[in-house]
């Protein structure tokens, strides 16, 4: 178990090097052409219910995913991660204007305040059909590098509990995340699909 936590740990380390020697300009021209990737997909295209993680400086930008998912109708979820847990609530996302007025929290991510309690949690209706997916680092198996909190973890284990099932799990990723074998154990869930500018 210590041997895998420093496997993993070296790895976000390695991650968060490659990744932070991207420019800005290159980071909104591989997120514009993931999200293309995703607005084309048939499970984005036929799904009602969807999540969306608000970005952090590292991850593929999800803004153009957010207005597209409002203009196609579709009810937008956005993350509410609870501090000093792994515990998180996937929260009903009003519109765009809702999404800037959110407050930030101290991780520089927009989310609902923690006495907001007038917002929908998504299993406690309909569900989810689609979660997309942040994380670190990625393999083409499917495996994922997270920060270590377990936040995705353990949400997806609440989604299999749900009527509905577990959704159907799509990781965005710059080319830089991606890796040959990711190191996980039992409790790392698998990403259904991962979406990525391919290259030639």
């Amino acid at each position: 178990m210590a041997t895998l936590r420093a496997a993993k740990q070296a790895l976000r380390k390695e991650i968060k090097r490659r990744v932070a020697l991207i420019s800005e300009q290159e980071k909104q021209r591989q997120s514009l052409v993931v999200s293309q990737k995703l607005f084309q997909h048939p499970k984005y295209l036929s799904c009602q219910r969807i999540a969306v993680f608000l970005s952090m400086d590292d991850e593929v930008r999800t803004e153009e995913i957010i207005k597209d998912a409002f203009k196609l109708g579709k009810t937008c979820f956005i993350p509410r991660y609870e501090r000093g847990s792994n515990h998180m609530d996937m929260l009903k996302l009003h519109s765009l204007e809702d999404m800037k007025s959110l407050p930030v929290t101290s991780w520089n991510i927009p989310q609902p305040a923690e006495d907001d309690l007038t917002r929908e949690e998504a299993l406690a209706a309909g569900g989810l059909d689609v979660i997309l997916m942040p994380g670190l680092g990625f393999d083409r198996t499917g495996k994922r590098l997270g920060r270590g909190k377990g936040f995705y973890d353990t949400y997806l284990e609440r989604c299999m509990k749900h009527p509905k099932g577990k959704p159907y799990t799509i990781a965005l990723a710059f080319r830089e995340q991606l890796c040959q074998d990711v190191p996980v154990d039992d409790n790392d869930v698998l990403i259904d699909e991962i979406l990525y500018e391919e290259v030639q």
